[in-house]
């Protein structure tokens, strides 16, 4: 059995989505796992409630695949499971759905070329903005240009904002897409429009 079965078939087997598999030099074996997810349904008004991988979760997936993996026969010297971390890797389209409206990296397989016109550099392939879906299926980014301002820095109300920009792709044009490893230090329950 190839490695990529027995890995995918031991951690659904556990209920967990393998994200990614990476085999490093020295014999490394780096496997990234997530909580699988599911759609939320239209009807329920709940909050969700985020869940993350933790270090049980991770050790409970180590020992599973040790044992997987010795009776396979796969050779490795180390195995190293983790949860995907802040710039997660998005590889397809269920993790495009569960990620709409996030900060988002990608990079694109080819330059844009004259196709962008004019308003984009030709020779770009990376983009950072908020992921979201077009009308008839597909997937654009969103972003715009404007330096981000620094705190403390006064920004005139006179100054008129750089326009938003959109590229449109399909996940078959992208070399790789990821979370953007944004981190805010003001907490997670912060309201941006709240008074401190």
């Amino acid at each position: 059995m190839a490695l990529q079965q027995i890995v995918e078939q031991t951690v659904a087997g556990l209920g967990y989505d393998l994200v990614e598999i990476e085999r490093s030099a020295g014999g490394l074996l780096r496997i990234t796992i997530d909580l699988v997810w599911a759609a939320p349904a239209a009807e329920v008004q709940e909050p969700v409630v985020e869940q993350f991988i933790t270090v049980e979760d991770c050790e409970k997936v180590t020992r599973q695949l040790q044992y997987a993996l010795e009776v396979e026969g796969v050779d490795y010297k180390r195995l190293e499971v983790s949860s995907p971390g802040i710039d997660r890797l998005l590889r397809n389209e269920q993790d495009f759905m569960r990620f709409e409206g996030e900060m988002v990296d990608i990079t694109l397989k080819e330059p844009l070329g004259a196709a962008a016109g004019g308003q984009v550099a030709a020779n770009r392939k990376k983009f950072r903005g908020t992921l979201e879906r077009v009308d008839g299926g597909g997937w654009q980014i969103v972003w715009s240009d404007a330096p981000p301002v620094k705190p403390g820095q006064r920004v005139s109300k006179k100054r008129v904002p750089a326009p938003l920009q959109a590229l449109g792709f399909t996940l078959d044009e992208l070399r790789e897409a990821r979370l953007a490893p944004i981190v805010d230090f003001k907490g997670r329950g912060a309201k941006p429009d709240s008074a401190d």
